[in-house]
């Protein structure tokens, strides 16, 4: 918009007419020093921010520095960190050293006394705006050889992407009596066996009945209870493993036992072989994972230290496995989406922003673990311990989680693991409703258990 003699042109910055120098490069410096230096600024953008929309490749360099820090930290680098951060890319060549000049610069302008930091808030209001824009652009490019190829439905899906870029900043939104007729569509579809389950198996269909999904719900956080050593992580490798059979996506985020040792119970487990016989029948417990694998989907072991792992890391986790990867082999890891997560346990990953309340610590995790499911439309599945009490009862209730109620408040379903001494020898134990958000609960699943080789469940007896 051209301004008069009498009435300078206003910013480019916050101009909201079409202007071509709407987000021309000074547009671009302005948000790449806030995404450095801005706090609020990245809480609200982040998610919306790609180094690929930036013309200078410096500054392009410096914002995959400033994404990396928060999704990690949840705050922005001090300019010693961000420094540290550009030599490392450069050292391993993250950073061309045809680009290391300008991107040198950038860093330095972003910092220097004088840079910028005004207007944070209406910048922020149109980096959606300035996401799509750019998207969009990079689109049209891309269509060039697609149109030559013919290729019009890639055409389509790219502009539909680009598109979608910076949309539904602010939930999802949803007409009650408008969609009656799509409910009630849905609910026949359901009735007549056109429209499957929605839930994510966990392995037996008695149990699956029970559930509202019909399984492990998507875009919901199911959490097992249960005392120490009551066979939780046991519960997790089983749970994961059937919902791989069955060709989901998983990723199990380890954050107490070895990925190794994982791997060895699941090894038992899908082989049906005792733990203690893997070394001496290794060509059979081979061939019949082997035999698994054809119709099975991936499943991804991550392990982090006790205590380190923050929501935002198994954000970014997440988001990695989005795109193909090189793997130390040389071979190309095709890219991941998710179906299923399995964060073993909740209780002792750490909060993005750590405080002295424990139990504001311990809520925080619960609701970010919540959040993820929704975000990436996963079945969350998680554990916690009981605490004294309710070890030593014969039902572990609701009422027996340690140190935070609010968990109970947070997730979706809680089913408690529980075993005496007796049963125990027996290979027994019992699975109790403790908690649900969706459907009813208070009643015992009765099972018999395979513990030698790791099965959680071998059969279930009955239900009360």
């Amino acid at each position: 918009m051209m301004g008069t003699p009498h009435q300078p042109a206003a910013p480019a910055e916050i101009t909201l007419g079409p202007d071509v120098f709407e987000f021309d490069s000074e547009f671009q410096t302005k948000i790449v020093v806030h995404a450095l230096r801005n706090l609020d600024f990245m809480r609200k953008t982040a998610h919306l921010l790609k180094p690929d929309y930036f013309e200078n490749a410096g500054e392009a360099a410096m914002v995959n520095i400033a994404i990396r820090y928060f999704q990690r930290y949840s705050t922005v680098p001090t300019a010693i960190i961000a420094g540290t951060m550009l030599k490392e890319d450069i050292a391993n060549k993250v950073i061309r050293s045809d680009i290391k000049s300008v991107t040198i610069e950038a860093c330095r302008e972003a910092y220097k006394p004088g840079a910028d930091l005004s207007d944070g808030s209406a910048i922020a209001e149109r980096v959606a705006e300035f996401a799509q824009h750019q998207a969009m652009a990079a689109t049209i490019l891309e269509s060039v050889d697609l149109l030559g190829k013919g290729q019009f439905d890639k055409i389509r899906e790219k502009v539909k992407a680009a598109y979608e870029v910076g949309l539904n900043l602010n939930g999802d939104e949803y007409d009650y009596f408008k969609r009656l007729e799509e409910r009630t569509n849905e609910r026949n579809d359901r009735k007549m066996g056109i429209l499957p389950p929605q839930g994510i198996t966990t392995g037996h269909k008695i149990i699956d009945d029970l559930l509202y999904h019909r399984g492990w719900g998507r875009k919901e956080l199911s959490i097992i209870l249960g005392g120490a050593k009551s066979g939780k992580t046991t519960a997790l490798i089983n749970f994961a493993k059937s919902a791989v059979l069955t060709g989901k996506n998983v990723l199990y985020v380890t954050c107490e036992v070895a990925a190794k040792i994982i791997s060895e119970r699941l090894d038992a487990t899908m082989s049906d072989t005792e733990i203690k016989l893997l070394v001496d029948r290794m060509h059979d417990v081979a061939s019949r994972i082997k035999a698994h694998m054809p119709r099975s989907g991936q499943l991804q072991i991550a392990e982090y230290p006790s205590g380190t792992l923050t929501p935002s890391m198994l954000r970014a986790k997440i988001e990695s496995y989005k795109s193909p990867m090189l793997q130390p082999d040389g071979t190309v890891r095709p890219a991941i989406q998710f179906d299923m997560v399995v964060v073993d346990y909740a209780d002792i990953m750490a909060p993005d922003h750590r405080t002295t309340d424990s139990i504001e610590n311990s809520k925080s995790v619960y609701l970010a673990l919540r959040a993820i499911a929704s975000e990436e439309n996963v079945a969350m599945l998680s554990a916690t311990q009981t605490n004294r009490e309710g070890h030593q009862a014969t039902v572990a209730k609701a009422s027996h989680v340690a140190d935070d109620f609010n968990k109970v408040r947070t997730v979706d379903i809680m089913i408690s693991i529980n075993v005496t001494d007796e049963e125990r020898a027996a290979g027994e134990a019992r699975l109790y409703f403790a908690a649900s958000r969706n459907q009813e609960g208070g009643f015992t699943i009765f099972i018999k258990q395979e513990l030698a080789k790791m099965k959680f469940i071998a059969s279930i007896v009955r239900i009360e």
